[in-house]
This record gives C-alpha cells, structure tokens and sequence, in this order.
C-alpha cells in the first residue's frame, strides 16, 4: 500500500509504538493493537527489542495485516530486513541503527521512511537522506529511554521549522502534557505507554487522538 505525501502527515497525528510490557496475560499484542485502531490510532510502529528474528517476523506479519484493514500506515522499527520480508509499509531507524540514505536505497522510494532526529542538524540530514518523515525527541521525559534528555520548547520549534517533512514529537507524552506541545510545529505524537500502559487502550486512545488534534489545530 502506498500512502502520498499528504497521508503520511495526516497519519502523524496519533502514532502508537507497540510495547508487549504492559500486556495482561490473557492479551495478544494483536488484540491490543485492534482496540487500539479502533480507538482511532492514525499510525503504527512495532517496536520489540527482546523478540527473536522469527517471533517478531509472525507478530509484524499480523499486525501488517491488521493496519490494511484500517488503512493506516504500519512501519517496523530497526529491522529493515523484516520490513521487506512482510512488506510492511516502512521502516523507522534511530541515529545509530543504520546510515540513513542506505536505509532508503535498501527499502526503494515506495517505502514510509521514519528516522529519529534530536537536533536541527539530525532533521536536516534525515531528510536530505530521504526521510518521509521525522520522529523528535524526548519531548519530555521518559521512562522508555533512560538516557534520553528532554527538548526545550524552543528546540522542538527550531527542528520543525527546519525541514519541510513531517514532524511526530515522543517521548514521556500523555493526556495530562500533550497539549503543551501546541505552538511548537509537530504534526502529531508517538505514544508508548500513555496507550499500551492504559487499562483501557481504547479509551485512552481516544481521548489522545482527540488532544492531539487539539495541539495541532493550534499550531
């Protein structure tokens, strides 16, 4: 599935990040994943750092399946091999997971390519290396990264006036401090555990998902 330019910054406005911490023992990440779309989540990222090759291969494949349904845009995080084993719709790399012009040269000019930026010099650089769009942060802090520092407000303003792609803020965002990012340029968050951490992620989506257009229609 190909998503235009105008789609991938729409589809910034709520992006969930897959944590399977938080999941109660009778739930699949899968089940999870669909409340979460029915919440109205408006992209998807599948993070598993502690999964095996095959395990994370099965869980993607489903829940690639699971984001077409939705026709949202679901990307693998780190693994571009899988990606392009299970076709997903992208690829989201960090500064230190791969040089990203051959991330794009690996995936094709088809492919959604996420890259995490902290500073102007990192957007900039993301998006001359074909970035569709950038994921900045932290925003605030938190507890998924432990040494990821927090962005001043004037920071995050000066990375999105700084490239012309979208822009997602994550890092430590929830219901109670989204809307402090109105003003500052994103297109939308990426939310962890404000979501996956919920005991009603569909609820909790919603509710972001509400925030979020909030922020943004305040600029």
């Amino acid at each position: 599935m190909k998503f235009t330019n105008d789609e991938i910054r729409s589809s910034m406005l709520l992006y969930a990040v897959t944590d399977r911490m938080w999941l109660k023992p009778d739930q699949t990440l899968v089940d999870v994943c669909q409340e979460v779309l029915e919440g109205g989540a408006t992209f998807l990222q599948i993070r598993e750092k502690d999964l095996d090759a095959s395990a994370f291969e099965q869980e993607a494949q489903a829940l690639k399946e699971l984001c077409a349904r939705y026709h949202v845009p679901f990307v693998v995080n780190d693994s571009v091999e899988i990606a392009l084993d299970i076709d997903a719709d992208g690829v989201h790399v960090g500064q230190h997971d791969m040089e990203a012009g051959q991330v794009r040269e690996k995936i094709g000019p088809d492919k959604i390519l996420g890259i995490s930026a902290g500073t102007v010099q990192e957007a900039v650089a993301a998006q001359q290396a074909g970035a569709d769009y950038i994921g900045v942060g932290a925003v605030f802090n938190t507890s998924t990264k432990q040494d990821a520092t927090s962005l001043s407000m004037e920071q995050l303003k000066e990375i999105c006036a700084s490239v012309s792609i979208p822009v997602v803020g994550i890092g430590g965002i929830n219901a109670s401090n989204l809307l402090e990012l109105s003003g500052s340029g994103v297109d939308g968050v990426a939310v962890v555990s404000a979501i996956f951490a919920a005991s009603d992620p569909k609820a909790a989506t919603a509710r972001l998902l509400e925030l979020s257009r909030k922020m943004v229609a305040h600029g």
